[in-house]
């Protein structure tokens, strides 16, 4: 066995490579700056998605399984629906062409609840739940997912999964919980008692655990996996683990939604507001079937995380 991963510098990526190198995998890792990575290692450029079919033939030869993390995050403010269309379809299905036709073993493709549902919708989902993105971000990953999985059926090849994720936290983390983060870093009184939206969230080193059991798990692949912590936490909860990790006082005060929501749509913050107050649950029990082990304390994972990042605000 030996394993390409695909974004190995990124937030994702980079717990990957942890994970199966301390298993003692050979690897292969390819990244846009392939100069961050260790000397010494199986490291290449990673091709963009305009790259001749050389170019990810050449990527692929010679390992047996592809890790594919490699993609454009909406926590880009900038980014237009065309980059994410470039970065997240078209260089996936370029990538999946080239392994379907040379390497043997598996392909792990990293998507996200939002190819499902968007930020602010209420929903439980599991494997069977019915696609509806409701962003550019979104329809590329599900257009990916799409892509990668028909790209392997049509070489005949049941191998290919797609491993759809919550918002992952950890070292390194951006989007809206680095915001919490943030916010929470304040000895001041929060009006966010009343943020009682559930969450379902995954620590980045549950994600590349959950990667490796799909690479070696000894039965066959479904198609769509979904991993999460259980349970699921409050957003007003996380704001208090938070809290608890930098060592200030809780202090939530439990407003009532309807002036937060109005107050929130006056300072153009409904978009967040609707997202933090959204019950967005996902149910990991096919990989629980399978003997994956989920993490069972985020609150705590979270306080950790605050702990660690006081030193780097000093």
């Amino acid at each position: 066995m030996k394993v390409l991963i695909t974004g190995a510098t990124g937030f994702i990526g980079r717990q990957v490579v942890h994970q199966l190198s301390e298993a003692g995998i050979p690897l292969r890792l390819a990244s846009r700056d392939p100069n961050r990575l260790d000397r010494g290692t199986d490291a290449m450029s990673m091709p963009g998605p305009d790259a001749p079919d050389a170019a990810f033939l050449a990527l692929v030869r010679g390992v047996s399984d592809v890790v594919h993390c490699a993609g454009l995050n909406n926590d880009q403010g900038n980014a237009a629906a065309a980059d994410f269309h470039a970065a997240n379809v078209q260089l996936s299905a370029r990538l999946a062409r080239a392994a379907a036709a040379q390497a043997s073993g598996r392909f792990i493709h990293l998507s996200s609840i939002r190819a499902v549902a968007g930020a602010r919708v209420s929903v439980t989902i599991d494997e069977d739940t019915i696609p509806d993105p409701q962003c550019a971000y979104g329809r590329s990953k599900r257009e990916a997912e799409v892509d990668v999985l028909d790209i392997y059926a049509s070489h005949g090849r049941p191998d290919a999964a797609v491993l759809r994720l919550p918002p992952v936290y950890g070292s390194g983390m951006k989007g809206n919980l680095a915001t919490l983060m943030r916010v929470a870093d304040t000895a001041l009184p929060l009006p966010t008692g009343a943020l009682t939206g559930t969450r379902s969230l995954l620590s980045s080193q549950s994600a590349s655990r959950a990667i490796w059991h799909l690479l070696q798990h000894s039965g066959p692949l479904r198609p769509i996996y979904l991993a999460s912590d259980v349970p699921p936490v409050s957003v007003a909860a996380i704001i208090g683990a938070f809290r608890r990790g930098f060592g200030r006082p809780t202090r939530l005060i439990p407003m009532p939604a309807g002036p937060m929501r109005t107050a929130a749509t006056l300072l153009g913050k409904r978009v967040f507001w609707d997202s933090m107050t959204a019950a967005q649950i996902c149910d990991p029990s096919l990989l629980l079937s399978e003997g994956w082990q989920p993490e069972t304390d985020t609150l705590e994972r979270l306080s950790e995380m605050a702990r660690s990042a006081i030193p780097q605000r000093r």
